[in-house]
C-alpha cells in the first residue's frame, strides 16, 4: 500500500534572519521570518508527510503560539514527523520540491540541502529531488519579498 502527501510552505523575508532551506544555511543579505529557524522547504516536507498519513499539519505539533518552539531548528522537527511515519508502519518512498525564490540563485546549494535531509531522514540521496525555480518577478515571491516551496512525498507500507 501507498499514501501521497503534498506540502506547501511560504514565509517573508527579512533583514536580521539567516535564510536556512532544507537544513542549510545559505549567505544571502535576507533571511525568512517565522517562530522557529523559517525552512519553507523543510516545513513542506513535515507537512506532507504528516498529510500523507492523514495527521493534520506542522501547527498541530509546533504550534507557533508556543514559545517552546521558538527559533526551533526544523530539521529536529523534522526528525520527530518522521518517526511518527515510522510509528505507524510506513517508510518514506521518495521526496519531490521545488523551492520558489527569485534571489538569491540557489541551484549551486541543492545537492547539500539533499544530502542534509537525506542524512536526516536516513534514506538515499536518490530518493530525494530538490529543484529551484523563480516566478518571473511575479507576485510577493518574485518581488523577493517571501521564499515558498513545494513537495510532495510518497510512502510506502513496510512490509
Amino acid at each position: 500500500m501507498i499514501r501521497i502527501g503534498n506540502g506547501y510552505d511560504l514565509h517573508r523575508l527579512v533583514e536580521g534572519r539567516k535564510l536556512i532551506l532544507g537544513g542549510i544555511e545559505i549567505e544571502h543579505h535576507l533571511g525568512l521570518l517565522g517562530h522557529s529557524d523559517a525552512d519553507v522547504l523543510t516545513h513542506a516536507i513535515m507537512d506532507a508527510l504528516l498529510g500523507a498519513l492523514s495527521l493534520g499539519d506542522i501547527g498541530h505539533y509546533f504550534p507557533p503560539t508556543d514559545p517552546k518552539w521558538a527559533g526551533a531548528d526544523s530539521m529536529e522537527l523534522l526528525a520527530q514527523v518522521h518517526q511518527l511515519i515510522l510509528d505507524r508502519g510506513w517508510v518514506i518512498g521518495n521526496i519531490d520540491s521545488v523551492i520558489v525564490a527569485e534571489r538569491p540563485k540557489l541551484k549551486p546549494h541543492l545537492p547539500a540541502m539533499i544530502n542534509s535531509l537525506a542524512q536526516k531522514l536516513n534514506i538515499p540521496a536518490d530518493n530525494i529531488s530538490v529543484k529551484a525555480t523563480t516566478n518571473e518577478k511575479l507576485d510577493s515571491v518574485g518581488r523577493e519579498e517571501a521564499i515558498c516551496a513545494y513537495t510532495v512525498v510518497l510512502l510506502c507500507e513496510k512490509s
